[in-house]
């Protein structure tokens, strides 16, 4: 089973207002951490260490998450260490994209249905920025060099497992008083439909109904990415991937080739260290079946 770190909130250095979680700040040591609390019964602490692992597999730039308890609370959730240390901040995309273009719609909690979040305007955003620093990039695969290159992987990443939240705050440079550099992938606790019931997915595992599927509720998933800014409706998450595919051309088969190295025991041996108080039988089967249907639809050449 996955470690599960002991916090407690009566311990908290500061609350966290950004997002829509409970969060606070606490010390360990000379590390500064940070606590997200899940409250509403909805999978984010589970799909967020999974998808942190996904992350490790596939070689990406991450913040590292780890299943914890608030024992003041009696509420659990998952703790990360911040990946902007003083001296260094963070920077989101969105204030990158109004330096970019003053017009751009930019309002804190404006995060959603940003028709000038174009995956146009974002590469030539990441055109201007390095790649994560050598503290992140350990684990890249040769080939993938510029900050366009690593984005692309995050946003592959993104199509595998169904996170529909990388809006224009969950994504970010980091600054360290001279270099922008792009930071690790964070926040995916918004993926893997980790908000269904049991039933729900009980049902979509079992249906004869072709329409309820896994494969076809795979297809729904939309991406914060626009095609354009005339655009009303954003783009699938495969169809966005697809889009900074063909932008960062070499790195997208580089990436393609990493996931397709990640098969079903791979992803079945993460699920099972999940503890089950947090993650049912049923929760568990349809998330593996999400996973490889979304990796088969990344892996053809058409997604059909």
């Amino acid at each position: 089973m996955f470690d599960v770190v002991s916090v407690d909130s009566q311990n908290d250095e500061v609350f966290e207002p950004l997002g829509t979680k409970r969060k606070f700040w606490y010390r360990d040591g000379d590390r500064r951490m940070l606590f997200k609390a899940e409250e509403r019964g909805t999978g984010e602490d589970w799909a967020e260490k999974i998808a942190c692992e996904l992350c490790t597999l596939l070689g990406l730039p991450h913040v590292h998450y780890e299943l914890a308890y608030d024992v003041a609370n009696e509420k659990p959730g998952v703790v990360c260490e911040s990946c902007a240390p003083p001296p260094v901040s963070l920077i989101h995309g969105n204030q990158l994209m109004l330096a970019r273009d003053s017009s751009y719609p930019s309002t804190q909690n404006n995060w959603y249905k940003v028709q000038a979040h174009t995956v146009a305007a974002v590469a030539e955003v990441l055109g201007m920025v390095h790649a994560p620093t050598a503290l992140w990039m350990d684990n890249v695969p040769g080939g993938v060099s510029s900050a366009l290159d690593v984005f692309a992987g995050y946003v592959m990443l993104d199509a595998w497992i169904a996170n529909q939240d990388r809006h224009h705050e969950n994504w970010a440079v980091l600054f360290d008083g001279v270099a922008l550099a792009l930071a690790p992938t964070f926040d995916h606790g918004a993926s893997m439909a980790r908000n269904l019931s049991d039933e729900e997915r009980h049902d979509r595992l079992m249906t004869n109904d072709k329409g309820r599927r896994v494969g076809p509720f795979a297809r729904r998933a939309k991406s914060a990415f626009y095609a354009d800014a005339t655009q009303t409706r954003p783009m699938g998450t495969v169809e966005a991937w697809r889009a900074f595919a063909i932008k960062a051309a070499e790195a997208a088969q580089i990436w393609l080739r990493q996931l397709e190295a990640i098969d079903g025991p791979k992803i079945e041996a993460l699920l099972v260290q999940v503890p089950p108080s947090r993650m049912s039988q049923v929760c568990r089967d349809f998330t593996r079946r999400l996973l490889e249907e979304n990796r088969r639809r990344l892996l053809m050449e058409e997604d059909q």
